[in-house]
Order: structure tokens, then sequence, then C-alpha cells
């Protein structure tokens, strides 16, 4: 008896940890859809491309009128998008060398962008 009280225990905890752990990664994903559309409305606020959120981020990652930092998100949110036209863009600042963020944009997050969007750094 006490055996079967054990094991109801133990599935409905199993379940609940299922259903928060869903949830949590359901979050997660909105939280960068989100994030995305944000910076491609950033980016298409600062350099219009009607229709072409590629084209703006393009445009943002390139602008030094932006910082390093508003740059980088450029950078990240290309990535997210994956589409293979921002490889060359994201190629020309990829070095492979060590970070420096004071001066160039996050060489990791390019590396990943690159990836991500079918390239190889």
């Amino acid at each position: 008896m006490r055996i079967k009280r054990v094991l109801k225990v133990a599935g409905i905890l199993l379940v609940v940890c299922v259903v928060l752990c869903g949830a949590a990664v359901a979050g997660i994903y909105w939280r960068i859809h989100r994030s995305v559309q944000h910076y491609c409305a950033v980016a298409q606020q600062a350099h219009p491309c009607p229709g072409d959120d590629v084209g703006a981020l393009i445009a943002y990652m390139n602008s030094p009128e932006h910082s390093l930092q508003e740059r980088n998100h450029a950078v990240w949110t290309l990535g997210r998008l994956r589409d293979t036209r921002a490889l060359p863009a994201l190629r020309a600042f990829y070095t492979g060398e060590p970070c420096d963020h004071d001066r160039d944009l996050c060489q990791y997050e390019l590396n990943k962008a690159i990836r991500l969007c079918g390239g190889t750094p």
C-alpha cells in the first residue's frame, strides 16, 4: 500500500516537473522571439529597408553611429534569423582573434552567427 502511494506521488512530481520544464523552454523561446522582433524594429527605424530585416540589421551592424554593444545585438539577431545573405557582412568583421569588446565586434558572437547562417568562420 505504501509503495503504491510513493509511486503515485513520484509520478505526480514527474508530471509537474515535465510541465514546468516545458513551460520554461516555451518561455525562453518566446523571449528570444520577442528580442529578435525588437532588434529588427530598432534596425528598421535606424536604417529603413522595408520588408528586409536582414538588410536593416546589416546596415545597423556596419554603422559606426551605433555602439559596439548595439551592433553586437545586430550580430546576435542576424544569427537568430539564419539568413545566408548575412554571411558576407558577418565574415567581414570576423578575425578569429580573441574578443576585444572595447574596440571590435564580439568574435564569439560573429562565429556563432556565421555558423547559424550556414557558413564556416
